[in-house]
């Protein structure tokens, strides 16, 4: 889903200007043909919009000693460390991925602690965030930003929508209604105001991103559409309806006969699938379950065009997100990579305090658009 949804790579941290207006300095001069005086420019609105990467690495090892017995058999020493390589690009594209869609704006909120079992809300569960999180470092943070500490995911409960972790954090609390004050938010540990603005917030950001205040220039600033009328009590199914809608509100902001995505959760997607059937493209190469990179794919005609269903696990339940995704780019100086920077075609070093060796996965990106009016979220939505 990463690359063919959210932007493509840029080698390069950016500063370009953004068109936030149109030009004004109009003069009428009616029929009688005159020379008549012109009325002076207006300009259009500019800003400069900056976004830099944001650094993201995973350190793994492997022992001198397992290198050591497999190294007398080349197959049996590449095996070995493809298998560590291979997990951890896994790793890190999950995180990256999670990153993209939630970066800065927490990937869970409380609804309830039991014991040392942390139960999210609906809304907020999304089963690709949690599914292999076994050991993942946690932080817990109010809704302001205070610290509340840190934990260790024991063991996910995908069925229960909730995570045992090794300790609780005091002072920690939820609600059943995620946007209430008291619901903490869950980010992954030392993550807070070290990541990249993923999906969620760009589009739902009302003050400053990438250094253009969007209460200033309504064109930066993403729309809300509501599916029901609460995340807790009146939440509602998704519906083509409101996808639509959301899509009227983007072309008000600019959007034109430009292709579009709506990104849902795996569950709003036989909802869709059933709902305005009438629209969906049938040719010959649709397939009911079209595949691309994990994400099933499901193609209707608007008015704007094209709109593409794609389902994914990272998407939480009670949101779904609409763009065109050739208005987002990655920005940064490094896409994920095994190479040292500065040392090409070295990976592994030798670890100064154990025995073994050191790989490194890193990562130097951010997502950006200058066109955030050109998107949407829809939220409220139920799945059950």
């Amino acid at each position: 889903m990463t690359k063919p949804l959210l932007g493509k790579t840029n080698k390069s941290n950016i500063k370009q200007p953004v068109v936030l207006g149109l030009e004004h300095g109009f003069t009428y001069g009616g029929s009688a043909g005159e020379a008549f005086l012109l009325n002076a420019a207006v300009a259009s609105p500019n800003r400069d919009a900056q976004v830099k990467g944001h650094e993201l690495v995973l350190v793994s090892a492997i022992s001198v000693g397992a290198a050591s017995r497999s190294i007398s058999s080349k197959g049996a020493f590449e095996q070995e460390t493809k298998r560590l390589v291979q997990n951890m690009l896994k790793s890190t594209q999950i995180r990256m991925e999670i990153q993209l869609m939630y970066g800065q704006s927490g990937i869970a909120r409380i609804k309830s602690i039991a014991g040392n079992v942390i139960s999210i809300c609906d809304a907020e569960w999304a089963a690709g965030i949690w599914s292999g999180s076994k050991n993942a470092a946690l932080e817990i943070r109010s809704s302001t930003g205070t610290l509340r500490g840190s934990c260790n995911v024991v063991k996910p409960s995908l069925s229960g929508k909730s995570i045992e972790v090794d300790v609780v954090p005091a002072g920690a609390s939820g609600n059943v209604d995620p946007e209430n004050a008291a619901a903490d938010i869950i980010y992954f540990k030392g993550s807070y105001n070290k990541e990249f603005a993923g999906l969620h917030q760009i589009i739902t950001n009302t003050g400053t991103i990438f250094n253009i205040d969007a209460s200033e220039f309504d064109l930066f600033k993403g729309n809300e559409v509501l599916v029901g009328t609460n995340a807790h009590s009146s939440a509602a199914f998704i519906s083509f309806d409101k996808v639509e809608e959301s899509i009227a509100l983007c072309m008000e902001k600019g959007l034109t006969e430009e292709d579009v995505v709506c990104l849902v959760n795996p569950k709003h997607w036989n909802k869709l699938m059933t709902d305005q059937a009438a629209k969906r493209q049938y040719d010959s190469s649709y397939s009911s379950e079209k595949m691309e990179n994990g994400s099933k794919s499901l193609v209707f005609y608007g008015q704007n065009g094209k709109i593409e269903v794609h389902a994914s696990l990272f998407v939480k339940e009670g949101f779904a997100y609409v763009f065109p995704p050739a208005e987002l780019e990655r920005i940064g100086s490094s896409d994920i990579t095994f190479e040292r920077p500065g040392f090409p075609g070295k990976f592994f070093k030798e670890m100064e305090s154990a025995n073994g060796y050191e790989l490194r996965a890193y990562s130097d990106q951010a997502l950006f658009t200058s066109s955030p009016g050109k998107m949407a979220v829809l939220k409220y939505i139920k799945t059950a």
